[in-house]
């Protein structure tokens, strides 16, 4: 029985709807009084199992699931051994730079040298300011990263943004977007190469549906 890992908030419904349009129903997760973590489709020829966005691709690449939704975000700051197949073209945003509206920085590369960047990206923050040859410090957050700048702890922030709302609210700009994100569909490599399961059948079925 095939396996899929698919995330908890507001890429769920989307998932699911996915799901369902290839024949697999696991609209129950959609139940606030439902509790369960794993599902079996009433088919009983697939179970998935509801896990925390970050989550999904260290359950594909250990095997536990055979496919998964992952943000292209979370791929590119975690670096999973996982086989990125399909766009899936929803859950779009970008992860981008942003400072106060007040600074006098509008561009990343006047970030002055050593200066602090707070994130939940650290590894996508390092890796773009490698590139720019720009020395700094990432303070790893784990939630309202906005905060960095308004109390002071931080220059700038990398953030994923939709709309920009929260940005605006806090007084924040945007000043360069590192890359747009949306969900894709992964799998776990040994897996899909033996095509276990038919993994190959269920991929070309959501192929068709996007």
């Amino acid at each position: 029985m095939i396996t899929i890992a698919i995330p908890k908030g507001g890429l769920l419904p989307e998932a699911i709807a996915l799901l369902q349009n290839v024949g697999l129903d696991f609209s129950d997760f959609l139940d606030k009084k439902n509790r369960q973590l794993q599902i079996t489709d009433p088919t009983g020829t697939a179970k998935a199992l509801l896990v925390r966005t970050h989550d999904v691709p260290v359950y594909v690449e250990y095997g536990q699931a055979q496919l998964g939704f992952a943000g292209y975000d979370v791929l590119r700051e975690k670096k999973p051994e996982v086989a990125n197949l399909l766009d899936l073209k929803f859950g779009g945003c970008r992860l981008s730079v942003a400072v106060p509206q007040s600074s006098p920085y509008k561009n990343p590369r006047q970030l002055p040298p050593n200066c602090r960047v707070a994130s939940k990206f650290v590894n996508c923050a390092k890796d773009y300011f490698r590139e720019l040859d720009l020395p700094i410090e990432v303070i790893p957050l784990h939630g309202s990263v906005e905060l960095g700048p308004i109390t002071g702890m931080s220059e700038a922030i990398v953030d994923l943004v939709s709309t920009g709302n929260t940005l605006r609210e806090n007084n924040l700009e945007e000043i360069e977007i590192l890359f747009q994100s949306t969900v894709r569909l992964i799998a776990h490599p040994i897996s899909y190469r033996a095509n276990r399961y038919d993994i190959a059948t269920l991929v070309k079925k959501i192929e068709k549906n996007l």
